[in-house]
């Protein structure tokens, strides 16, 4: 079997982001190479035009957010390269894998919603949390009814997994 990795490593594995993730990093880009350096490299020229730009602070300022932001750029136009957008089958999952929404039960009968995301796109707050997270590490490969358990900081905790689905769970 040919690839690409060189004899004696394993082929990297893709770097997998859901189409919202992906739609997230373009925008950001997108914003940062047309709205907010072009707004900066005026900002810059007219601290320029001002004169001593040794001890011009918009001048100085400016430049280095322009460093920031051609750094920022430079990222994201290699991750972006380097993702997968991952396209959920037609058939409903059978257990956990990335992109799948999961609700957990734990121990005292609390129910959470979880979404399983790159590690570019978690947000917690939103329910999207990354698949190398210690949580989501717990969870891959389970199905409906199974246990898995999580240790934290403040102790471990065990979940049932009551739904797989690729779809949010409705309110």
């Amino acid at each position: 079997m040919a690839n690409d990795a060189p004899e004696g490593e394993r082929p990297k594995a893709p770097h997998y982001i859901t189409a919202d993730g992906m739609k997230k990093l373009r925008d950001e880009l997108d914003h940062l190479w047309r709205v907010e350096r072009p707004r900066v490299t005026s900002e810059v020229s007219a601290a320029a035009a001002l004169g001593d730009r040794s001890e011009n602070a918009e001048y100085i300022y400016g430049k280095r957010r322009l460093r920031e932001i051609d750094r920022r750029l430079e990222f994201l136009a290699k991750r972006i390269e380097s993702l997968t957008v991952f396209h959920p089958p037609a058939r409903p999952p059978e257990k956990v894998n990335f992109g799948v929404w999961v609700t957990l039960e734990d121990e005292d009968g609390n129910t959470v919603h979880y979404q399983l995301v790159g590690p570019d796109e978690f947000d917690v707050d939103a329910g999207k949390i990354s698949v190398a997270s210690p949580v989501a590490r717990a969870l891959l490969g389970k199905e409906v009814d199974d246990e898995a358990t999580v240790q934290r900081p403040r102790g471990s905790v065990t979940f049932t997994i009551t739904a797989i689905s690729y779809q949010p769970p409705r309110p």
